[in-house]
């Protein structure tokens, strides 16, 4: 009996729209070729709903993604809406009430792409950035007073739970120990935030423990910064709070050739609830409507989506279509240094994926 996923598609707004349907395409290719099913199920919650409603989505709207498999989330974000409400809108939501704390961005740099970095090739740039997704920095804890005022004040917390924290360390390791470097890094500020982050060093400690295989290394952010672009090949799995894993899960693509290639995963790992998968670049309305976007992000990231969903020869061949789309600047987008337009590079990966790349 055929295998049917029933999966929640929010294409969201600029290029999402675009995009969001090539991935769609994509895999229900693989799941052709793989002997699989997708059944999608479409919510028009963007900014374009907000305007008209004045909410990103309806009330009931975790309630409604919930019976699905998995989520399915393009760009969100559009001029006339503050990002704090189209985020705080939809995308956040989702994250916390899903209890989707790990979020995943796999950093590679993929044949036919050129890093920014001088002499750096495949084997120098691989290795995944998870970060927490939940708590840390961005936690709605703080306020305003006196608005207007000379006297104005804001505050916000950053909230570290041992039990947020030692899942999401839990969740890093047992990644490296599935890679052939079994490494760690931490990404770490206890030499300038003198509460959380000692906590969170602390804790880093204690996985240690748990995971005497695997190895590790720490880092202050400034200098880890600096180390992604100076020594990528150091790295294999990164693990940080959610502001400094937010910071580097964009620079790490960047270093690999372009943000505009991301993928991203926000999992529940136990699978309570749907875990979401979007590609991060960005909703950009500069190039939306111009038939422009590459769609590679959405592609990889329906490719981790399906090998959430246990379908690993569908992602793995995704992934492998990505590449040969790649490979020539007539079926590359001109962000990658080609003259494809999304049409060109959609038709290049549906028929690698079908000629069984």
């Amino acid at each position: 009996m055929t295998k049917t996923y029933s999966i929640a598609s929010i294409p969201g707004d600029g290029i999402g729209t675009e995009v969001i349907p090539v991935g769609q395409r994509a895999a229900e290719t693989a799941a052709d070729r793989y002997g699989f099913s997708i059944r999608w199920a479409e919510f028009d919650w963007s900014c374009q709903r907000y305007a008209e409603t004045g909410r990103m989505m309806p009330g009931d709207g975790i309630e409604q993604l919930k019976p699905h498999d998995a989520i399915y989330l393009g760009a969100v974000g559009w001029p006339g809406v503050p990002d704090h409400v189209s985020l705080w809108g939809l995308l956040i939501p989702i994250r916390r009430e899903m209890d989707q704390y790990a979020n995943v961005r796999p950093v590679r740099l993929l044949r036919g792409v050129q890093s920014p970095l001088a002499g750096r090739g495949p084997e120098d740039i691989n290795f995944i950035v998870v970060r927490e997704n939940v708590e840390g920095e961005y936690s709605e804890a703080g306020g305003r007073l006196y608005r207007g005022t000379d006297q104005e004040i804001a505050i916000q917390e950053a909230i570290f739970t041992r039990r947020g924290t030692d899942r999401i360390m839990d969740y890093a390791f047992k990644v490296a120990q599935t890679r052939p470097r079994k490494h760690v890094t931490s990404a770490t500020k206890s030499n300038g935030i003198v509460h959380t982050m000692p906590f969170w060093d602390e804790r880093f400690e204690a996985a240690k423990a748990r995971y005497p295989d695997v190895k590790t290394s720490q880092y202050h952010i400034d200098i880890l910064t600096a180390h992604f672009v100076q020594h990528p090949d150091w790295f294999d799995v990164v693990v940080g709070s959610n502001l400094f894993g937010d910071i580097l899960s964009d620079l790490g693509p960047a270093v690999a050739g372009s943000i505009g290639i991301a993928p991203a995963a926000n999992l529940n790992p136990e699978g309570l609830y749907p875990s979401m998968f979007e590609p991060v670049h960005g909703s950009a309305p500069d190039i939306a409507g111009k038939g422009v976007a590459n769609p590679v992000a959405a592609v990889w990231t329906a490719a981790m989506m399906l090998d959430h969903l246990g379908e690993a020869d569908a992602a793995k061949t995704l992934e492998a279509a990505i590449e040969i789309s790649l490979e020539r600047p007539e079926t590359r987008t001109r962000d990658l240094g080609g003259t494809a337009d999304t049409n060109a590079s959609e038709a290049a990966i549906l028929k690698a994926i079908k000629e069984g790349c």
